[in-house]
């Protein structure tokens, strides 16, 4: 009996931190929000807004400020403009579409006949689904509603859609179920998008739902391929998803900061600066 109780309260304190762990989690994200949206927030105030301790707060913005989240002062903290938050898919739609088209074109030099892909969520990625439709035999993984709803319609491309939760504005599935089915599976390359990408920080993305589908889709592939325009290049999203290490290969714009290039190019990563054609 003793044994018993021994291993159900140590099974208890495994609980207990875990959910401690996601709960921090949570509260550094929507700590995070506010900082940029107010500019400015106060301990005393996180403290009544969280109903936790003030020592509880300073760890939070130290774990914040350690991944140049925010910014500490004396008694509360300030926005970074380093810190990058998510724009829904009509508002990237808009952005930078020039770029993304030249990252699609050198990216769909790495897609041969007979391949099976991971395509990310995201507009670059879109654009490289636009690009599918003369390769013979292929097969797409993707989470993207609008990137399977494209390719069943003008391709003959194998699609799998990664079903789970639709995420509102995003034109994307996430949760448990889509990672049930990409954790199955295996595929030649994949191709990843990003929000903010360092070589201290790695790959970010806003949100841990969405950083769970990137790094099961890294996890599946023999060979990962980046696809970020250069406005990405030295920002930082709210969760790393993965290191620099993991890349293969990173497809940007001929605008990507040259120092960057430079650095990743000398941790082994291909580094490929596609230019922009007029009127692409």
């Amino acid at each position: 009996m003793m044994l018993f109780q021994t291993i159900t309260n140590k099974g208890l304190e495994v609980m207990a931190k875990q959910t401690g762990a996601m709960l921090a989690q949570v509260r550094q994200q929507t700590i995070a929000e506010l900082v940029q949206k107010m500019g400015n927030v106060t301990v005393n105030e996180l403290c009544a807004r969280f109903n936790v301790s003030p020592a509880t707060i300073r760890n939070d913005l130290r774990s914040l400020e350690s991944r140049s989240i925010i910014k500490r002062t004396h008694g509360g903290a300030i926005s970074t403009t380093k810190m990058v938050y998510e724009l829904n898919t009509l508002q990237k739609e808009v952005r930078y579409i020039d770029e993304k088209k030249a990252i699609a074109r050198a990216a769909v030099e790495f897609i041969q006949e007979g391949d099976a892909i991971a395509l990310d969520s995201g507009t670059t990625t879109f654009e490289l689904a636009r690009l599918l439709t003369n390769i013979r035999n292929l097969t797409v993984v993707t989470n993207d509603l609008q990137i399977a709803s494209w390719l069943e319609q003008n391709t003959s491309v194998n699609i799998l859609l990664a079903g789970g939760q639709v995420r509102r504005n995003f034109r994307c599935t996430t949760g448990q179920s889509a990672l049930d089915m990409l954790s199955m599976l295996h595929v030649d390359k994949a191709f990843i998008a990003v929000n903010g990408i360092s070589i201290k920080n790695g790959l970010t993305t806003p949100t841990m739902d969405m950083a769970c589908i990137k790094k099961q889709m890294i996890d599946a592939a023999d060979k990962v391929l980046l696809l970020a325009d250069s406005s990405k290049i030295g920002r930082t999203a709210f969760v790393t998803y993965a290191p620099v290490s993991v890349l293969d290969v990173m497809i940007t714009d001929e605008f990507a900061d040259s120092s960057f290039v430079e650095s990743l190019r000398s941790t082994g990563v291909n580094v490929i600066c596609a230019r922009i054609e007029a009127g692409s």
